[in-house]
């Protein structure tokens, strides 16, 4: 599996319909985890794989983390998915 092989819109959004509307992801790690859990039951890779596109996803602008997640009081911030960006 390549990374680049993936539209991350659309696996943005994929992400997104799982997420009931009223309870984002709630916590740096857990976000994350979530999301990885979410991507190896929709595409079928491996957890690993999954990783490196929760990575990409965050670092393009796909998936967002509206706390800090090196202060303690805003670690159990909540997780934004933009499929749109």
């Amino acid at each position: 599996m390549s990374i680049e092989e993936f539209d991350l819109s659309d696996l943005a959004e994929r992400i997104k319909r799982h997420i009931p509307p009223t309870e984002p992801p709630v916590g740096y790690l857990r976000g994350r985890s979530y999301f990885r859990d979410v991507i190896v039951h929709e595409i079928g890779c491996s957890e690993l794989e999954a990783e490196e596109l929760v990575d990409s996803l965050e670092m393009n602008g796909y998936l967002r983390f509206e706390g800090d997640p090196s202060e303690r009081s805003r670690a159990e911030s909540r997780w934004a998915v933009r499929p749109n960006e």
